[in-house]
């Protein structure tokens, strides 16, 4: 009490208060004496003096600025407790206000105004605390890191959907700084597996930020699913509810203070909020350390919903669509008996009875398992068939005689460097021929192989194609002075060509850099293409004759940039892949699309045709791939297991296999009828541009930003193994899943080249690699 305030043995037989009181109201604001006068007439005589004494001090106590935890709970909360229940307040969470004060006999009044505030415990205002959500993850990093070696693969992906819920929680309280400082500390570890995502994720730096980012939104709405065996679920559970740091139940002091308890209190509300696991029956051992990963992440919008109460599941969804027709496409039976008589009449004239022993490639065995398409599931085509498609045949029986068996096999027990390693190399390893563009200003996005090998195609940033002969041969175009009218026939056109030509040319008609190539596969091996596709960022896909080196015609339909096109394997029809979430199905004989494939939430970068035409792969910015029934535009396979943009796919000639790769720097090989991934191969240190299966499809040619062309095994079991150049093994270095060096097993060899990322890579039928790129130029400083 002040000195000013008056003694309690005060004269007169008034109270100090009423004493007291004219002179301090006399020296307070009208809103102090307002209440000085309301709480003298409701006879609150010690809220009354309290307030008196404060008025008249003028001053606070500087000590009381500092306040417990228990103390800031108990002053700014509304405080009950009960007899058995000491020092805990009953009326910290609102589900539970009305209860304990009907409990209490309060009145009705009361209830329901303590009821309209919401959360009215103070708890809230603590669990902000920027560094209990550091310490948790801390904790949590520490424990996943510290567990046994079977379980670290299967908790490892619940750190990134926590640590992206703790910092975007940060940023949208206006922890600027804590924000930046939890994403230094602990997003380098992250890095390797979720770089586009975290780097996307250090952009947004205030609340409004957060509040309109798509991304940040599904993070918010949507539960993150993380797949776990049903002992490493329950270690995870023991570990949250026992807050035990490691050790067993009971054993060590798990987290560390008030502090440690509010940072597993975190994390668990991200867990029970924000995450669904996918508890499997299989134990830890049982399963690929790569394979926990696979079909993780946000997926309610990434898998078509059969019915509006299905839980989003790949594997569920995949088994619905039932069985897929991935045999090769028929032929019909007057083609293949004129193949056949073709095929004899030229062992005759060559002289080589075991000419007679190439009809079997014309009937190749059944694969159990796998169902053949009929005709009538076919796209329509001609009915009668031409010369040219005699010839693709014819050829296609020669290349399968003369092909180079390639053995993968032959090389996983070798020494690389031994004796016998060069052998081995000779029998597993293709030939690989590469070419190089140089002097290429602002880049060459795209290069590709006519199916004969006679010609490159090349697109460029500067909205052209150039078009080089591999057999040196003149390319001529038409000259300018001829008249449309001498124009009869196929025959005329060779009389209105340049009497002399060039071994390039360049194709001018795009507004846009060009982004992808295609040549017509009608002729397949046997005979020159007669078209090219192109697609560009002016949002149009351009027909090229090669006849007459002139734009035909000019496909639009998309909105935005076209990042990739292909014709189906039989010519007439394409597809191509734009930025505007969509793939499209079009033919060449009309300028407006037939089928247009949605479904993709972001770019859909890549597509490929399977080899019997039925089906169509897409890969998607989003992280997915898919498979689409081409008639009837329905997607029938989701592939989740990419932590990155796809780039590029490749579909094995026996038609079993997909392949994926992209910025997350892996390729997954899938099963196409089960819709599973089957391994993970990773070795690259860069994006991965291109992707092309060997004829047996027993081998995989990968090329990419890392300036090397990687032969990969398809049939290895892969896994982490050893180095092939230095002849490293897993016994003298461990090898972490999140080292960016980390090479599986299933890599058979690394070709470098100078400076030149790869952007294709070809197998041809006869398995000669072909691969090209656009050298770059080293730093003038």
């Amino acid at each position: 009490m002040s000195a000013a305030t008056p003694a309690a043995s005060s004269s007169g037989g008034v109270s100090p208060v009423n004493a007291s009181a004219p002179d301090v109201t006399q020296n307070v604001s009208s809103i102090d004496r307002l209440v000085l006068e309301y709480l003298r007439s409701r006879g609150h005589k010690d809220a009354e003096r309290a307030l008196n004494e404060s008025l008249e001090s003028g001053s606070v106590d500087e000590s009381a600025k500092t306040v417990s935890a228990e103390d800031l709970i108990k002053t700014l909360a509304v405080y009950a407790q009960k007899p058995s229940r000491p020092g805990d307040n009953v009326l910290k969470e609102s589900a539970n206000v009305l209860q304990e004060l009907t409990a209490m006999g309060n009145p009705p009044s009361i209830q329901n105004l303590i009821a309209s505030l919401g959360t009215v415990g103070a708890e809230d205002i603590l669990s902000v605390d920027p560094t209990d959500k550091e310490e948790g993850f801390r904790e949590l990093e520490a424990w996943v890191e510290g567990s046994l070696d079977m379980y670290k693969p299967e908790f490892r992906p619940i750190l990134f959907p926590i640590f992206c819920h703790f910092h975007l929680d940060l940023v949208q309280r206006g922890f600027k700084e804590a924000a930046l400082r939890f994403y230094a500390t602990y997003s380098p570890s992250l890095a390797p597996m979720h770089h586009a995502t975290l780097h996307h994720l250090s952009t947004l730096l205030l609340p409004s930020h957060v509040q309109n980012d798509d991304d940040a939104q599904r993070f918010k709405n949507e539960k993150y699913v993380i797949r776990m065996s049903r002992s490493g679920f329950s270690l995870l559970v023991g570990w949250l509810t026992e807050g035990v740091g490691g050790e067993a139940t009971g054993a060590g002091d798990g987290f560390s203070g008030e502090k440690g308890k509010r940072g597993r209190a975190a994390i668990m509300r991200v867990v029970n909020n924000h995450l669904r696991f996918d508890v499997t029956a299989a134990s830890a051992t049982a399963v690929s350390p790569n394979a926990w990963e696979e079909s993780t992440g946000l997926l309610s919008q990434l898998i078509p919903q059969t019915s509006a109460s299905a839980t989003p599941n790949p594997h569920a969804f995949n088994a619905s669509k039932g069985e897929l027709k991935l045999g090769p496409a028929p032929i019909s039976e007057e083609l293949r008996a004129e193949t056949e008589r073709v095929i004899r009449e030229q062992s005759v004239l060559d002289r080589d009875p075991n000419a007679q022993y190439d009809l079997q490639f014309l009937r190749p065995p059944a694969v159990l398992g796998v169902i053949s398409p009929t005709e009538s599931d076919m796209l329509p085509y001609p009915q009668s068939f031409k010369t040219v498609d005699v010839q693709r045949e014819v050829e296609k029986v020669r290349d399968a005689r003369k092909r180079i068996r390639l053995e993968p096999s032959a090389l996983s027990s070798i020494d690389m460097n031994s004796v016998q390693g060069g052998a081995a190399r000779a029998r597993g390893l293709p030939s690989i021929c590469a070419y190089t563009l140089h002097d290429v200003g602002e880049g060459a996005p795209c290069c590709t192989f006519s199916p004969d090998l006679t010609l490159m195609a090349a697109g460029f940033s500067e909205s052209y194609i150039r078009l080089w002969s591999l057999k040196n041969e003149k390319l001529k175009g038409l000259r300018n002075d001829f008249s449309l009218s001498s124009v009869k026939d196929s025959g005329s056109l060779s009389k209105i060509q340049q009497k002399e030509g060039n071994t390039t040319r360049k194709l001018v008609g795009h507004s846009g850099p060009v982004y992808s190539l295609s040549f017509d596969p009608l002729g397949g091996s046997a005979v020159p293409p007669r078209y090219l596709l192109s697609a560009s960022a002016d949002a149009t896909t351009r027909l090229w004759s090669l006849d007459t080196m002139t734009n035909v015609v000019a496909f639009r339909g998309h909105q935005n940039p076209v990042w990739d096109v292909q014709w189906s394997p039989m010519g007439i029809y394409f597809a191509t892949a734009s930025r505007d979430r969509t793939a499209r199905l079009w033919s060449t004989d009309r300028t407006s699309c037939l089928r247009i494939y949605a479904g993709h939430l972001s770019d859909v970068d890549c597509v490929r045709f399977h080899p019997n035409s039925l089906y169509l792969a897409t890969g998607s910015s989003d992280w997915t791939a898919r498979l689409w029934d081409v008639q009837r535009g329905a997607c029938v396979r989701v592939f989740i297991g990419h932590q990155g943009s796809l780039s590029t796919l490749a579909i094995s000639p026996d038609g079993r296999y997909l392949a994926s790769a992209g910025e997350d720097l892996a390729i997954n090989l899938w099963d196409l009828g089960s819709g599973r991934r089957i391994k993970k191969m990773t070795g690259h240190t860069a994006s991965v541009y291109s992707l092309s299966f060997s004829a047996e499809s027993s081998m995989l040619v990968s090329g990419g930003a890392d300036w090397t062309v990687r032969c990969w095994d398809v049939r290895g079991a892969g896994g982490s193994g050893k180095s092939r150049e230095s002849g490293v093994t897993e016994s003298t270095i461990t090898r972490t899943i999140d080292d960016e060096n980390n090479e599986t097993s299933d890599l058979l060899a690394t070709f470098p080249t100078k400076r030149t990322p790869i952007t294709n890579v070809h197998f041809t039928p006869r398995n000669l690699c072909l691969v090209a790129g656009n050298f770059l130029a080293p730093d003038s400083r």
